[in-house]
This record gives C-alpha cells, sequence and structure tokens, in this order.
C-alpha cells in the first residue's frame, strides 16, 4: 500500500510526509482503497456473506468502512459486540462467537436480537436455553464444531484441532441433536467452524468443508434445519518474500466441489486477510547503538505497539523511506520495552540509518493496534485512515494519566 513517487512516499495520493507533519511517531496508517478492494474481491469470490472478524481491528472508523461495504461482523466477545453495534452493523448480521462467553454476555446479545450465537459447548447450550426460558423468548443459535483438522499453522493460532480448546467435537452431533430437542425455547439453524489462521494448505480447507458438509447433512438427515454454514476464515496472508503464495480462488473451487448441491447458506468470517495489507506502521529511529557486534536500531515503537514478532515469532518486512547511500548495513531493529523478546527483526541489511530516521513496518492492518498495550507505561499509538488526497486521525492517544480514550470517525464516513 506504500508506494514511491517521485522519490517520495505515498499512501494512495497522501504524502506520508504530510502525515508525519501532524502525527507523532509510532502510528498505524490504513488505505481504504485496499480495504475496499480486498473486501470487493472476497465477496466477488466467496459470495456475499463475507463477516469481518473484528477482532483483527476494531477502530470504529474500520468498522463503520466494513459496514459500508455490506459485510458483516463477526464478534468474540460482548465489548466487540457493542462497537460493532455502535459502528451500524444491523444486528442480523452480528455472529457472535467466543470459548467463555459468560451470562451477562449471553443476556446482553440475546437482548440486541443479533443473527446466531454461536453456542461452543453442550453447557453453553444448556445455559442459553435456561436464559431463553427466562426471557420467554426463541433464539436463533449455531453450534462451533471441532473438526479435528490440523490447518498446518503455528501451534499459537491453531483452533482446529480435537485438543484445542475451541468448539464442540464433531463426534458429538448425536448428542447436540438429542439436547437441542429438549431446548423449545432455542432453534438451531447454523453449524460453524474455524480450524485456525494463516492457513495456506489448499487441502486443510478441502477436508474442512467435506467434514462439515457432512456434519450439516447429518443434522438435516435429524430433523434439524440447518439454514447457515459458516466455514470461518485463515486465509493466509503473504509477510514477507519467502512465505507461501495463497489463491482465494483455489479455496472457491474446492468450495463449489464439495458444495454445489447444498440447501443452506454458505458463509466465511476473514479477518486479517481484509485489512493485513492495507496497513504500515510508522516508527522513528530513537537511537543507534552496537553490541557485541550487532548493529541495533533502536525504534519509538515496541511490543507493546505490535506484538505480532515478540509473540508468534513473526516476520513483517521492515524498510527505510529513504535510500542514503548504496552501502548497506546488517541491522537488528529493536523497541524500547524492557525486554529482551522486543525485536521486530534480526540481521536485516538496510542503508546506514541515523537517529530520526523513519522505518516503516508492512502489513500491519491486522493484530496491530488492536493488540497494542500501556505496557511500561506507554501511550498506544495513533491511527490514520487515507482517503485518496485526503487522511484523518481515527484514534488520537490521549497521555497515558488522563486515562482517555476514543476513536474518531472521519467526516467521509
Amino acid at each position: 500500500m506504500l508506494e514511491i513517487k517521485n522519490k517520495l512516499p505515498f499512501v494512495e495520493d497522501t504524502s506520508l510526509h504530510d502525515i508525519i507533519k501532524v502525527c507523532q511517531t509510532p502510528f498505524y496508517v490504513y488505505s481504504q482503497k485496499m480495504i475496499t478492494h480486498k473486501v470487493e474481491m472476497t465477496k466477488k469470490i466467496l459470495g456475499k456473506n463475507i463477516f469481518f472478524s473484528v477482532k483483527a481491528n476494531s477502530n470504529q472508523a474500520i468498522l463503520k468502512l466494513m459496514n459500508s461495504l455490506g459485510i458483516g461482523a463477526d464478534v468474540v466477545s460482548v465489548g466487540e459486540l457493542k462497537r460493532s453495534l455502535d459502528a451500524g452493523f444491523p444486528p442480523n448480521k452480528i455472529i457472535f462467537e467466543g470459548v467463555g462467553k459468560s451470562k451477562e454476555d449471553l443476556i446482553y446479545a440475546i437482548q440486541k436480537n443479533i443473527r446466531l450465537i454461536n453456542t461452543e459447548s453442550l453447557e453453553e447450550i444448556k445455559l442459553l436455553q435456561k436464559l431463553a426460558l427466562e426471557k420467554n423468548k426463541i433464539i436463533d443459535i449455531g453450534v462451533r464444531l471441532n473438526p479435528n483438522i490440523d490447518g498446518g499453522t503455528i501451534s499459537k493460532i491453531s483452533t482446529g484441532k480435537k485438543t484445542d480448546k475451541f468448539g464442540i467435537e464433531i463426534n458429538e452431533i448425536e448428542k447436540i441433536v438429542n439436547l437441542i430437542s429438549n431446548c423449545n425455547n432455542l432453534n438451531l439453524i447454523g453449524v460453524s467452524c474455524h480450524i485456525g489462521s494463516q492457513i495456506s494448505n489448499i487441502d486443510a480447507y478441502k477436508n474442512t468443508f467435506i467434514e462439515m458438509k457432512k456434519a450439516a447433512d447429518k443434522f438435516m438427515a435429524s430433523g434439524i434445519n440447518i439454514k447457515h454454514v459458516d466455514l470461518g476464515g485463515g486465509f493466509h496472508v503473504s509477510y514477507g518474500k519467502n512465505d507461501p503464495k495463497f489463491r482465494i480462488e483455489d479455496v472457491k473451487s474446492e468450495l463449489d466441489s464439495q458444495f454445489n448441491s447444498s440447501k443452506y447458506e454458505l458463509s466465511f468470517e476473514p479477518g486479517r486477510y481484509l485489512i493485513a495489507e492495507a496497513g504500515i506502521l510508522v516508527t522513528s529511529i530513537i537511537n543507534t547503538k552496537e553490541n557485541g557486534g550487532v548493529n541495533y536500531l533502536i525504534v519509538d515503537a515496541g511490543m507493546n505497539t505490535f506484538v505480532r514478532p515478540a509473540m508468534y515469532n513473526a516476520h513483517h518486512d521492515i524498510e527505510t523511506i529513504t535510500k542514503k547511500t548504496d552501502n548497506s548495513i546488517q541491522y537488528t531493529v529493536a523497541g524500547p520495552i524492557c525486554e529482551s523478546t522486543d525485536i521486530f527483526v534480526r540481521n536485516i541489511l538496510l542503508s546506514k540509518q541515523t537517529v530520526g530516521d523513519i522505518l516503516i513496518i508492512r502489513n500491519t492492518g491486522a493484530y496491530g493496534k488492536v493488540m497494542s498495550s500501556t505496557y511500561n507505561t506507554r501511550s498506544l499509538p495513533a491511527e490514520v485512515l487515507v482517503n485518496k488526497e485526503n487522511f484523518a486521525m481515527i484514534y488520537i492517544p490521549e497521555k497515558i494519566e488522563k486515562n482517555i480514550e476514543e476513536d474518531i470517525i472521519p467526516s467521509w464516513l
């Protein structure tokens, strides 16, 4: 999303230098054009029933943009549910997931008449029946199944194996049917699954689709009218040159192959795929030093600003916005946090850098600001949304001691 025009960095038609003049680093920048492109492309290939996974980026302006593009919201907490409603998502386009929904969370969701509450355990189904009976309401629910499929991703973002904490084991369908038959206030109309994130292996999708079709058909044969089959998300994003290539068209091919004559509606819940590549993190070099033969660039962004490299050992391409010399130096880029794991990348070749220079961390639109923290009592990063030649601050961090944090909606949304 960052382009060099006449040797100057631009996001869409906005000069990055113009943003830097009014926004203190570190901060996130998002391209509205790229977000719109990814959403429209995904809808065109996979169909209109796309639900944005809010946990990927929950800024109110981003959510308002997603809603304007005609997709729904997939939430995993009552906080995300409230933010989605505040952003204008119709209740009938919100799905409530989550392995740990409290009684109060469920009551709130019931009151808002959302599309589906996806249950993740037999005990949760029993609790929902009790609450529905107390409220004298009939509630539409789904069940999240665990298909015991390894998506081939790292263990920290695997969610579809039977040893993972998510969903109900797929071999317990008979127990679900028997339980639902005694729950007069629950209307089971959907089944869903999600096997993890950053999945590039098409066979994993194929196997998931096969298992989910079998499951949906088994429910139907038991007399339960399944209207919705939600196949999750987890579509791979290439964070670096060595990442595997991913074609969402291949997912569509497997989808058509397995569900060519289905009577239920199919849907997906991508998050990262829709927004990761639309964001960059802008950070300044605040110190340079050499320790034990390692050339460190200490930047003002840290693991509190962007945690993925520290938490997942994730790689993100880092680059300069100006090339000062043809001679490259091998650097380790580190943050200011008092933790040895606060490293963004090791042994990267960059032209000689000095204090005050700007670095760009690419593909940070997902799981960036939303996972940031005030660790070491540092302020949260700002966020900027670019729309052609216009840009707006969509999150301005107040001083930490004021404890006031509020998103801002641009005038064009």
